[in-house]
């Protein structure tokens, strides 16, 4: 986001070399941004659909596999796109001083189609079968309870565990769809629009945006994390003794 404010803001006096580059570092950003997010509600769906499988199915091996694939795939990706500008840096730039990248429609679309339609499809199928399966959990745990006291409690916490399995999936996927959707549209429906040229700039802060939020909607949501940040930000972690402090809660939603 610094690199587009100074794009857009002032005369880019960094060469059209640096140009390309940062263009094919922001592809490459974003695209790993998205797969992580596919990466994470994966990991999420196997832990409540199939949480006896889950050890030995995502094991500190696997994970880092799936990581280095993810980064690796995206800059392969994100090349088909800016090629034609890293092989001919300032090709698009029409006077000294612009740092330009033009996606043509048919790049576009298919950007549109594996970048946002495929990754909000598995998503968001994901996170529905989560859903389900975590309602039906808690209300199967809620009728094996006879006493009133303890169906009470029973009830409060499954009220409070759909309500939270809901809330982290509807702002996940608004949240999704507010940053990308606005982009798609300018670069793929209204880009003959006059208006388009205006706009471009927002929509691109907003795309990008969607990456800075990601780790508050995957991390700070989770007790555990907010726990560890707060160890480190006081200087706790460099106490004797600070590896021994259990940060994990029982709480896989």
């Amino acid at each position: 986001m610094p690199g587009e404010i100074l794009r857009n803001t002032a005369c880019w006096f960094l060469g059209d070399l640096t140009c390309s580059m940062y263009n094919y570092m922001s592809f490459i950003v974003t695209s790993t941004s998205v797969g992580d997010m596919v990466l994470i509600s994966i990991d999420r769906y196997l832990a409540i659909c199939d949480p006896l499988h889950y050890p030995t199915r995502i094991t500190d091996r696997r994970v880092k596999l799936s990581i280095c694939l993810c980064w690796l795939s995206s800059v392969f990706y994100s090349s088909l796109f800016v090629k034609d500008d890293l092989t001919q840096p300032g090709k698009h730039n029409s006077c000294y001083g612009e740092c330009t990248i033009v996606v043509d429609l048919i790049t576009g679309i298919i950007d549109l189609l594996l970048t946002f339609f495929v990754p909000v499809t598995v998503i968001v199928v994901l996170y529905l079968r989560v859903f389900v399966v975590a309602v039906s959990q808690a209300r199967a745990m809620r009728s094996h309870v006879t006493a009133t006291a303890l169906q009470l409690s029973v009830t409060l916490t499954t009220k409070k565990s759909e309500l939270k399995a809901a809330r982290t999936l509807g702002v996940l996927v608004v949240v999704f769809l507010l940053c990308f959707c606005p982009y798609y549209y300018c670069v793929t429906l209204a880009r003959d629009d006059p208006l388009n040229s205006s706009s471009v700039s927002f929509v691109l802060y907003l795309f990008y945006f969607n990456s800075c939020l990601n780790p508050l909607i995957y991390a700070l949501f989770y007790p555990w994390f907010r726990k560890a940040v707060k160890l480190i930000i006081s200087l706790h972690i460099l106490q004797p003794g600070s590896c021994e402090i259990s940060i994990f809660e029982v709480n896989i939603l």
